[in-house]
């Protein structure tokens, strides 16, 4: 788990957001939602807001890195 909120967060330094597909097909994170709360709990500002997928009518969400800890 740690080597993966290390690679979400470089994720979101270096790209701005990350939604659940991208972290799974890029890092095989398959609990996004919980590696964000870990770095929420390490003091990141990250926001959440729901998007909507071009077909099925299906929403995710999409993780935006606010601030970092310490800043």
């Amino acid at each position: 788990m740690e080597s993966q909120n290390r690679m979400i967060l470089q994720h979101l330094k270096e790209h701005k957001s990350i939604t659940a597909l991208e972290a799974l097909s890029e890092y095989r994170c398959f609990r996004l939602a919980a590696r964000i709360k870990n770095l929420r709990d390490d003091g990141h500002y990250i926001h959440t807001e729901m998007i909507d997928l071009p077909r099925g009518g299906q929403r995710i969400a999409q993780y935006t890195m606010i601030k970092l800890a310490g800043q």
